[in-house]
């Protein structure tokens, strides 16, 4: 296939558009050089710059693709990711946000490590690290295949290429050169979705009567256990990534942080619209009478294409080039947060909290950049070289919510939760999770839930399943292990993880430490409101 000229011109000017952004927000931005410019933007961000980034991270290249392949090949029924990332950030906002702001953590891991202990807060970091290192690979390959079918671009340099640029400006721009790319991705991203729409539509090879009713979808009554599973893990695993706090914690103050996510809930699911469109009109179109030669009923590896083979066959040349700007900008600013949030956790959670607590600033920053530059490395190699990365996504998403999601709402709200509990939680939703099976991976069931069916697989909602049993036992695990040390059932010299005695020393330390910011924070809501109130 021969590489489209105009179109990979394009392509390059909005690369370095972005490239030009980044570096300079970044320079401008970054005065002081130290960590916490870098990882939160001085704690600084305002309500329209924290609208667009958040809006920007949460509609990423996986959310647009998707949208169009479910919406396309399953129906309205089953497109659940717009609703349930909007019900999941509402809830964030108005209940998670507000409790995980009245500390000046720096990450989400800093709440772990606070309740359940340095190292073992540290170990459940993993959980993410994968996570974060899979999406981002998804997320690139996907794009990788969009700009190979409408540009002949080797799907390989396509990958590197991207891949490059979102690291270089993150690595010298930290979350300010992030953010601010993320409102130029924004805007080019909502204009490129909605410009695609009226010339597929038009396309003489779209025919809406095609569809009839095709378009609502169906839900078999057997498969009600696996649909209440697939919502319920939208909403509750959306909102436990730290890229997502990185934000929360950047933001002036609480009530920036709250109303700032409640916003981009509300245009992360009209967001949805567009690429929902693009499905159905992928649904209607007879691709016998276009460019494409393959199947006219589309198998479910095309289908995961559809997006990109709309732009490609359905609309003029000039129109797929720019609807590819909004897929690369819907990629990059979420492999940009990506890379931030897995750099942060590694050079604060890990680095300074568990092996060097007396490490520079200058010290900090380095391993920062070079946290950020190996995760953007791995996250390009996997989406080159291996095929099944979005089943390694889907399986990871499922322990943020089987495991990271009972975690981090313990850490909240359980005053008793401590590290034995959080250990022994991680070690059964882990289990239960993946001896669920997942077909995705091949992974066959080991445990046979209720209404197991040999070509359907599980029928259970044995993922909700898994999660609360990480909940329970957190729970119970972390209240026996209290009963037997407060009460001297067991002496303490047996308290392994040090539950009990250096994590009280260290929660003082840092609530003494955060009372300064606690009271400014305050101060500035007050003065906010009484300004309301004036105006």
């Amino acid at each position: 296939m021969a590489i489209h000229i105009p179109g990979l011109i394009g392509i390059i000017i909005f690369y370095l558009l972005i490239l030009v952004i980044g570096l300079i927000a970044g320079r401008k931005k970054n005065k002081t050089g130290d960590t916490d410019e870098l990882l939160l933007a001085g704690r600084n961000l305002g309500f329209f710059v924290a609208v667009m980034t958040y809006t920007a991270t949460l509609v990423g290249g996986a959310y647009i693709n998707g949208t169009a392949e479910v919406m396309g090949r399953d129906g309205l029924i089953w497109c659940v990711a717009p609703v349930g990332f909007t019900i999941g950030i509402i809830i964030a906002a108005l209940v998670y946000i507000p409790k995980a702001r009245e500390k000046n953590y720096t990450t989400i891991f800093d709440i772990l490590q606070d309740k359940y202990g340095k190292r073992i807060g540290g170990l459940l970091f993993f959980n993410e690290l994968l996570a974060d290192v899979f999406w981002e690979s998804a997320i690139l390959s996907a794009l990788g295949t969009t700009l190979r079918i409408i540009l002949g671009i080797d799907m390989s340099t396509a990958v590197i290429v991207s891949a490059c640029v979102a690291v270089f400006y993150t690595f010298f721009g930290g979350l300010y050169s992030v953010a601010y790319t993320d409102i130029a991705q924004f805007f080019l991203m909502s204009l490129g979705l909605i410009l695609i729409i009226p010339f597929a539509w038009t396309n003489p090879a779209v025919d809406m009567s095609r569809l009839k009713d095709k378009w609502k979808g169906s839900l078999e009554p057997r498969f009600i256990g696996v649909y209440i599973d697939l919502w319920l893990l939208t909403i509750g695993g959306c909102f436990t990534w730290q890229g997502f706090y990185q934000r929360v914690h950047a933001c002036k103050t609480t009530r920036i942080a709250r109303d700032s996510v409640l916003v981009s809930a509300v245009l992360a699911l009209l967001m949805g619209v567009p690429p929902a469109i693009t499905g159905v009109i992928g649904a209607a179109t007879d691709w016998n009478q276009t460019m494409y030669n393959g199947n006219t009923e589309l198998s479910q590896d095309e289908w995961s294409n559809v997006l990109p083979m709309v732009l490609a066959y359905l609309c003029p040349m000039a129109v797929s080039v720019f609807g590819l700007g909004a897929v690369s900008a819907a990629v990059m600013s979420s492999a940009d947060s990506i890379v931030l949030a897995a750099g942060s956790v590694i050079s604060h959670n890990l680095y300074k909290n568990c092996f060097r607590p007396k490490a520079s600033q200058r010290e900090l920053t380095w391993v920062l950049r070079i946290s950020i530059l190996l995760t953007g490395i791995l996250g390009a190699v996997i989406a080159i070289a291996v095929k099944s990365v979005y089943g390694l996504f889907i399986l990871c998403v499922d322990a943020m919510y089987v495991i990271q999601m009972p975690e981090l709402t313990c850490a909240l709200w359980f005053e008793k939760a401590n590290g034995y509990g959080s250990v022994v939680g991680f070690i059964v939703g882990l289990l239960l999770r993946i001896l669920g099976g997942e077909p995705v991976l091949s992974l066959p069931a080991v445990i046979k839930y209720p209404w197991y069916d040999p070509a359907a697989g599980q029928l259970f909602p044995h993922k909700t399943f898994a999660m609360m049993c990480c909940f329970t036992s957190i729970i119970s695990v972390s209240l026996l292990t209290d009963y037997i040390f407060t009460n001297d059932k067991v002496d303490k010299k047996f308290d392994i993880f040090n539950c009990f005695q250096q994590n009280e020393i260290e929660q003082k330390d840092r609530h003494q430490s955060n009372a300064v910011q606690l009271k400014t924070d305050d101060i500035f809501d007050e003065k906010q409101d009484e300004l309301d109130v004036f105006l």
